[in-house]
């Protein structure tokens, strides 16, 4: 564990994220090594362990876990505090609702799909989803409250369906007339696959495709085609062609009864009183049965262990402990920056040249270090979920880092807005030997 990593070393793994024939690389089995083991510095290291228990002392967060990985080896798997303010401890196999952190789940079966030659990234989707063929763009508000729309120059793509830009929304923070109608609609509260694509071909893009990214249903349209293309639900298709190969044996869209003593409790940020409260509302999935509906957007619960062995076959090229789920020319695909330079040349955009950010197939891409700030490397891929969990892989430093809690709007509260942030700054400030 203690092994130095030469040039040769070194060039396997640039060699194997490039998609070409690689050297022999140490095993990434995912068992414990000393942080310095792998360049990183114990005591710089715990400098994040301070923040995360001081978060907990503070009443920020009633429990979190944390782990962060380097070639392949776990430097650190730490819990803090207690799975629900006054409940048991946080262990390592806590169960958390992981919501978006779902959607590269999605996305890896969607590209097992791409390779089997099932479907092209610049398909249109209506080979897909003829339900589309008719798409609108919304252009106003008359004054009895209808839209004002025309008709879209073209369907979307299924890079734009994997990428956010095709022009869907999503109803999760409606501060526009078009989210408003995703809510008034019931668009996510669909009883069927066939239902939820009929409620958005009623309502119109909230611009033309390609034009602007905009977060949106379009991963839950990704799980309605998986199905169709595979002839499988959702969940079987996850848990035979994901799940099982690689091992994950408490990641699902439910949780059996036996499992749900280790659920953590979800809580949420009450902006009128400005403090942390059990959660309440239409984000509080039942996950005590099946889903009528199975969101490939954000249904799946997990634990940080679980998780773990996902990034880990992301960051080896598709691969874990001999299960192939994936090629490395998929993964790199999909790590790529997909935006065109219509969005990227905008400045003000959440991704674009200026803030050193991109978005791939499912992923948010660092294309810039120093334009996005990190320390992290260029390359790095990354997203979360709506109750603060959240991940990086990152494979210039052949490293990734997990984050679980548990609270729903979390931004509300300055402590943890950054989170994710502050807790990658710490990660690298202590990899002080990254040649190791």
């Amino acid at each position: 564990m203690g092994r130095r990593f030469g040039l040769a070393t070194a060039l396997a793994l640039s060699v194997a994220w490039s998609g070409a024939p690689a050297l022999a690389a140490p095993k990434a089995d995912l068992t414990a090594a000393a942080p310095a083991s792998v360049g990183v510095s114990p005591e710089r290291l715990a400098r994040l362990d301070a923040l995360m228990k001081d978060l907990v002392a503070t009443g920020h967060l009633p429990g979190a876990t944390t782990m962060l990985v380097r070639h392949g080896k776990v430097v650190s798997f730490e819990t803090y505090g207690a799975k629900g303010f006054g409940g048991p401890p946080m262990t390592k196999d806590t169960i958390f609702r992981i919501y978006s952190q779902t959607k590269p789940v999605t996305g890896v079966a969607m590209m097992i799909l791409f390779e089997e030659g099932k479907w092209r990234l610049d398909d249109p989707v209506t080979k897909y989803v003829p339900e589309f063929a008719n798409l609108r763009v919304y252009k106003g508000v008359n004054a009895d409250g209808s839209f004002v729309t025309e008709a879209a120059d073209r369907p979307p793509t299924m890079r734009e369906i994997m990428s956010h830009t095709a022009g869907f929304a999503y109803g999760l923070n409606p501060d526009n007339p078009v989210d408003k109608a995703y809510v008034s609609t019931g668009v996510l509260g669909a009883k069927s696959g066939q239902e939820f694509v009929e409620k958005v071909a009623k309502l119109p893009l909230v611009g033309p495709p390609g034009k602007q990214w905009k977060y949106s249903v379009a991963v839950d349209i990704q799980g309605f085609i998986v199905e169709k293309l595979s002839g499988q639900s959702l969940p079987a298709f996850m848990q035979s062609r994901i799940f099982d190969p690689l091992k994950m044996k408490d990641t699902g869209f439910w949780l059996p009864p036996e499992k749900a003593g280790r659920l953590a409790d979800l809580y949420m940020w009450n902006f009128k009183d400005k403090k942390i409260q059990p959660a309440e509302g239409f984000m509080v999935l039942d996950v005590t049965k099946p889903p009528v509906v199975a969101s490939g957007g954000g249904g799946l619960v997990s634990t940080n262990a679980d998780y773990a062995r996902f990034c880990q076959m992301l960051l080896n090229g598709g691969e874990l402990d001999g299960a192939r789920i994936l090629s490395p020319a998929s993964i790199k695909l999909m790590a790529s920056d997909h935006l065109p330079d219509a969005i990227l040349d905008n400045p003000k955009a959440e991704f674009s040249k200026a803030s050193g950010k991109g978005f791939g197939l499912d992923f948010m891409v660092v294309t810039d270090p120093a334009r996005a700030g990190t320390l992290a490397g260029k390359g790095t891929y990354s997203w979360g979920g709506a109750a603060g969990t959240w991940f990086w892989i990152d494979p210039e430093n052949d490293l990734f880092f997990l984050g679980m809690i548990h609270v729903l709007a979390k931004d509300g509260d300055p402590a943890l807005r950054d989170l994710g942030d502050r807790a990658s700054t710490l990660v690298y400030q202590a990899l002080t030997n990254p040649e190791k």
